[in-house]
């Protein structure tokens, strides 16, 4: 599938998979969209750190750059797992602006880094911030109780709805520890009822530039349970 760098609206870059007409972030703002659905509306939940974050979709690594940094700057440890059945290519990192953009540059061996060591294992890639890529289908997860939180940053239900099923969903709220949250970017009807459908309680919440609504999911805590709420 032809692949190409383009710039997006806030200055930073994604990849345009030119057959599907589907990008890797918001043409609106690849960064604007990271820190506003994965930061903002995700991270900040848990604002003491000692984490594990999965991110399902790790592709040009620009959503744990920027989890990094935040560990980094609040002193949040975090263990980070990212699934990805496709690695970008050494050739389009070089084209990704995203330590310019973020002015971070004295992180840049971070972000080089994380994009250098070996898949399946588990690097210290700072202080704060560790990290293990498994190079893996979405399909194959099958961790339980394991993450804080997860950022589903799957391509959309409108190129790849099989990752947008209940099925998915199932495998993500059993990978969650009890009052674990997932974060999307997306906000269709059809991706909320699944989530619903597996046990999570859904949130519409408003979304980075160029749409209007994203969805924020939570694993009823057992607490929360026997509350009987």
């Amino acid at each position: 599938m032809k692949r190409k760098i383009i710039k997006t609206a806030d200055g930073s870059t994604t990849i345009h998979l030119e057959e599907w007409d589907e990008h890797y972030h918001s043409v609106h703002g690849a960064i604007q969209e990271a820190y506003h659905v994965f930061i903002k509306n995700g991270l900040a939940v848990f604002p003491r750190g000692g984490i594990s974050v999965l991110e399902i979709g790790f592709g040009t690594g620009l959503n744990a750059f920027i989890t990094l940094l935040e560990a980094e700057k609040h002193k949040l440890k975090l263990n980070y797992t990212g699934v990805e059945a496709y690695p970008v290519s050494a050739e389009e990192l070089q084209e990704l602006n995203y330590v310019k953009e973020l002015e971070a540059g004295q992180q840049s061996h971070l972000f080089e880094k994380m994009h250098a060591v070996s898949w399946e294992e588990t690097h210290r890639i700072s202080g704060e911030f560790v990290l293990t890529k498994r190079k893996q289908s979405f399909t194959d997860i099958e961790d339980k109780e394991k993450f804080n939180l997860v950022y589903f940053d799957a391509f959309g239900p409108r190129v790849q709805p099989e990752l947008w099923t209940e099925e998915i969903f199932s495998k993500m709220y059993t990978a969650l520890k009890d009052g674990g949250v997932l974060v999307t970017y997306s906000a269709k009807g059809s991706v909320r009822r699944a989530m619903q459908a597996v046990g999570f309680t859904v949130e519409r919440l408003p979304g980075p530039p160029g749409k209007r609504e994203m969805l924020r999911a939570t694993k009823h805590s057992m607490y929360l349970n026997a509350k009987g709420i």
